[in-house]
């Protein structure tokens, strides 16, 4: 009767580990996807970044000129 415990423990637990070890592939291989798919965002980033800072440099380096509002006239009619 002792070999029916190391009997069922295998019985049981082997598929389970056979389980346990493919969702473990499984999960490596989406990390590794991921992984690419943040270097792909992070290198958008960077070049969103580079536009602004382009822009913003422009707009910091352009000369201004002092807007003039014009004055509307105001008519108003006497009865």
């Amino acid at each position: 009767m002792e070999w029916l415990v190391p009997l069922a423990v295998a019985v049981i637990g082997g598929p389970l580990v056979v389980v346990v070890q493919s969702l473990r592939k499984e999960n490596t291989s989406q990390h590794a996807e991921a992984r690419e798919l943040l270097k792909i965002v992070a290198g958008k980033v960077d070049k969103v970044d580079d536009k602004l800072d382009g822009h913003i440099s422009w707009h910091l380096s352009r000369t201004r000129k002092p807007k003039v509002k014009k004055q509307e006239e105001i008519i108003i009619k006497a009865d």
